[in-house]
């Protein structure tokens, strides 16, 4: 008994080792690629001014070449994925602020003036001057893994002024408005009761050429929430987030007009300054 015991134990084990090499067998392993090569219909090595009136005109056609990512199994039948990366020139593509623009599977694209310059402002670069910028494309297969980058193309540019998000002045409120901005919410002492106090709840514009930025220093509630009114009094309009649940969302990030999402107010009651870039589409809560 014992010996046939023995046997049936040898005859599992070989059964083991045999699906195990096979499984090794069938690992889908990345032996390499290309480097995509980058190419626009326009370069220069002079400034090029962009204009707003031409927002919506192609400012380049851009294309690269396919990297032909290699894996053990043949060459890759998977999506690539392909993003504009632009950052500042001696950055090196490391800067916090670096832009992407995902081009999803496609060998070119046509990027217009308005795509460029609104990048060009989340770079926080200031309108009306030159700046030396570099662009690249960098491909990746399934969840951006594997990365390959092309070669880099250089440019000079003087951007013109925009916003990522509508100033206040400019949304459509029923009897207009001064381009104020308001706190409201449950986070504020005010609570969600609209009009707000004005005197503890109004923002200050700062003077130009700040003038896209929003400052408050107000007290908040822990773990509240708010939202911002570009009239006080009025519900028709409002800036808020697109998803309060992301993480770190309550000291700051991507704001915009209507979203869905009220802001998510700090963990900890306490003074805090809220600050509101139209200009970047960002907004910062820091313990002040």
């Amino acid at each position: 008994m014992k010996q046939i015991f023995k046997l049936i134990i040898a005859a599992f084990l070989v059964v083991v080792v045999i699906y195990s090499c096979k499984k090794e067998e069938n690992q889908v392993v990345f032996e390499g690629g290309t480097a995509p090569a980058f190419t626009a219909s326009f370069t220069s090595a002079l400034p090029q001014t962009l204009l707003k009136a031409n927002e919506n005109n192609v400012w380049n056609n851009l294309s690269w070449t396919n990297p032909n990512y290699k894996l053990n199994t043949g060459v890759s039948s998977q999506d690539v994925t392909y993003t504009i990366q632009i950052d500042s020139t001696g950055s090196n593509f490391t800067n916090p602020n670096l832009q992407e623009i995902s081009v999803t599977n496609d060998l070119s694209t046509s990027l217009t003036v308005k795509a460029l310059n609104t990048a060009l402002a989340k770079l926080l670069m200031l309108e009306n001057i030159p700046h030396n910028i570099e662009m690249r494309i960098k491909s990746t297969l399934t969840n951006g893994s594997v990365p390959l980058y092309s070669n880099v193309l250089k440019y000079i540019l003087v951007p013109y002024l925009d916003v990522a998000v509508v100033l206040p002045a400019d949304l459509p409120v029923a009897g207009g408005n001064n381009g104020d901005l308001f706190l409201v919410g449950d986070a504020s002492q005010g609570g969600w009761n609209n009009p707000v106090p004005v005197a503890t709840q109004k923002f200050t514009r700062l003077a130009a050429p700040n003038n896209t930025i929003y400052e408050l220093v107000v007290p908040l509630i822990g773990g509240k929430e708010f939202l911002l009114l570009p009239k006080n009094g009025d519900w028709g309009n409002k800036y808020a987030v697109a998803d309060k649940t992301l993480p770190g969302l309550n000291a700051g990030g991507e704001f915009g007009a209507n979203k869905n999402d009220n802001f998510p107010g700090p963990a900890l009651t306490g003074n805090y300054k809220i600050t509101v870039n139209f200009k970047t589409g960002k907004f910062t809560v820091v313990p002040n």
